[in-house]
């Protein structure tokens, strides 16, 4: 299973399959439901659309579970000057908070602490519950990218972090999901991630650093609650955000923000003020 995303088209959302400079249709509306019917084959006559141009849509546009993962990186708990947790640090998001790999984000009007979080993410592919090791690690479908962004003036309003963390259309995913086999590292992927506040590098790391791996999220989170298919799991930022930053940095408007996973591909979004 190659490169797939959804893409927007005239009739709707459509799951397609990265093939050369075409996008071919995979017979479902998005990427959840071709995973949620065993990824089946690709019809022989199926439509075709250009890559180039493409309006991707969030890979999984309504997944049933938005899971989010802090403080995974040694990097990023260090400048939040926090310790290194012995457990994963969890919350979650609705599938409102979700938007397309280049759509633009408008910055909310109620904060002037709009921040960025670079974060690889796992696409489960199957149903589980009470995962061992190696059904945690059949259950990934693959891995995407996503940019969490963050009010983080709401964030920290609580000790929990929720209402920093689900305002709507505010985590761009995407552009494809790639499956284990074609990444270095596998089910464990070790890759490199960037990202850039109009050109300057804010956060650069390794996925290989991540002090929970996916296998172990997979595991820890299907003890708790059944994941199905199209499931999106963040898993954390590393160091460099601009709420760590002295002095802080924040997103006032009018920037342009791209984060880029290898392999995965690049999210570029304009953000708006409004």
């Amino acid at each position: 299973m190659p490169k797939l995303a959804t893409i927007r088209t005239a009739d709707g959302t459509r799951a397609v399959r990265l093939d050369g400079d075409r996008h071919v249709d995979l017979g479902f509306s998005d990427v959840g439901a071709f995973l949620a019917a065993g990824s089946p084959d690709v019809p022989k006559d199926s439509a075709t659309y250009a890559v180039e141009g493409a309006d991707f849509a969030p890979v999984v546009p309504n997944p049933s579970k938005v899971v989010c993962v802090g403080l995974n990186y040694r990097s990023h708990i260090e400048e939040m000057g926090r310790d290194l947790p012995e457990h994963p640090v969890l919350f979650a998001k609705f599938a409102d908070t979700l938007a397309g790999a280049n759509d633009d984000v408008v910055k909310p009007a109620e904060t002037d602490q709009l921040d960025w979080e670079c974060e690889l993410t796992i696409v489960i592919g199957r149903t589980v519950r009470r995962a061992d090791e190696a059904e945690a690690a059949g259950a990934i479908a693959g891995f995407t990218a996503a940019n969490d962004y963050s009010v983080r003036d709401w964030q920290f309003r609580t000790r929990e972090w929720l209402q920093g963390k689900v305002w709507e259309a505010t985590t761009p995913v995407g552009p494809y999901v790639v499956t284990p086999e074609e990444l270095p590292g596998g089910v464990r992927p070790s890759l490199d991630t960037e990202l850039t506040v109009n050109g300057v590098v804010k956060q650069t790391a390794s996925t290989s650093d991540l002090l929970f791996d996916p296998v172990h999220l997979v595991q820890y989170l299907s003890t708790i609650t059944t994941l199905r298919p199209g499931d999106l799991i963040l898993t954390g930022t590393n160091g460099g955000v601009g709420h760590a930053r002295s002095p802080q940095e924040f997103l006032v408007g009018g920037e342009t923000v791209q984060i880029t996973v290898q392999g995965i591909g690049t999210i570029t979004n304009h953000i708006v003020k409004r």
